[in-house]
């Protein structure tokens, strides 16, 4: 039986050619995995254009969409790390606690704006700026308000902005530098009284507390134990502060241990100025023991005390 002789084909070394569109995307600077992403978004929105356009002939936009989100946030794009940026004082987890108080953490359903309206809420927060991360991150930042005053009122003390805005309780013991505002209604005239230290700036760092007295007026006083009681209105007070400021630059009133009040209420007609009280004392005589009391009357006048 004769075998046939078997013909053998050349190898070929032909290369598939490559088609249009991967040679354009080789020229594209992504990698391969951004440009699946870029991909399946683009599904996601074909389908999802086409699932609003069906929705808005049958009326079923809203439950569509929220099924269609469920679904995106299975797929992966769902919050799972919160991102703070800019809190220095306030506390840090009551800013993952507003932005975790979601329906759903499917990204396409994470209320932003109902986000930030919360989290306005807070005495430290003087702006907020919410926004997605894909795949999976919530990134806040947070614009904190400065504390410019302590406020005292009914023996409670708190914290308080330049605008009076409450930020938190302090204790006597924590106490930060800062100045002393004492009265009800003290708070809402804060931003009157930074208004008020413009007037005589070289006097801002001495005043250690200003009570707002009657909610009408200014008592300060100063750091070294002098009050200095101002009068009404915002404008006679600031004069009237400017004036002390050049009286005390010019006589040294604060500090010379020779005032414990300065009077401004009647300004511009006069500034009454109450003297402290000096005490002197002289030590007695030790007795000696051959010595026998002696009585003399004094020559002056019995003073009010000994009458």
């Amino acid at each position: 039986m004769s075998k046939r002789p078997v013909t053998r084909g050349r190898p070929t070394n032909r290369k598939k050619k490559a088609s249009i569109l991967d040679r354009i995307l080789a020229h594209i600077p992504l990698s391969h995995v951004a440009l699946r992403r870029i991909a399946t978004w683009t599904i996601v929105l074909v389908v999802f254009g086409g699932v609003y356009v069906a929705g808005a002939v049958t009326g079923a936009n809203a439950a569509i969409g929220t099924a269609l989100a469920e679904q995106v946030g299975k797929a992966g794009l769902r919050v799972e790390q919160i991102e703070v940026r800019g809190v220095k004082r306030m506390d840090v987890t009551t800013v993952y606690a507003v932005a975790l108080d979601q329906k759903s953490r499917a990204m396409p359903l994470v209320d932003l704006n109902g986000v930030r309206d919360r989290l306005l809420q807070y005495g430290w927060v003087q702006d907020a700026h919410v926004s997605r991360r894909l795949p999976d991150t919530l990134l806040i930042r947070i614009v904190e308000r400065t504390p410019a005053a302590v406020w005292q009122n009914q023996g409670q003390l708190s914290l308080i902005d330049r605008d009076g805005i409450y930020l938190e309780p302090v204790s006597a013991d924590a106490m930060p530098d800062l100045p002393l505002v004492i009265g009800p209604g003290a708070d809402r005239q804060e931003p009157a009284f930074q208004t008020l230290m413009v007037a005589a700036p070289a006097l801002k760092p001495r005043v250690r507390a200003a009570t707002w007295v009657g909610n009408r007026r200014w008592d300060l006083l100063f750091d070294t134990g002098e009050t200095l009681s101002l009068p009404e209105g915002e404008d006679e007070a600031a004069k009237a502060l400017k004036l002390f400021a050049e009286k005390d630059g010019t006589t040294k009133l604060l500090g010379s241990g020779a005032y414990i009040k300065f009077d401004m209420r009647d300004y511009p007609n006069r500034m009454v100025l109450r003297p402290a009280s000096r005490v002197t004392t002289t030590p007695a005589p030790k007795p000696s023991a051959t010595a026998k009391p002696t009585t003399t009357k004094s020559d002056r006048a019995p003073t009010r005390d000994e009458v």
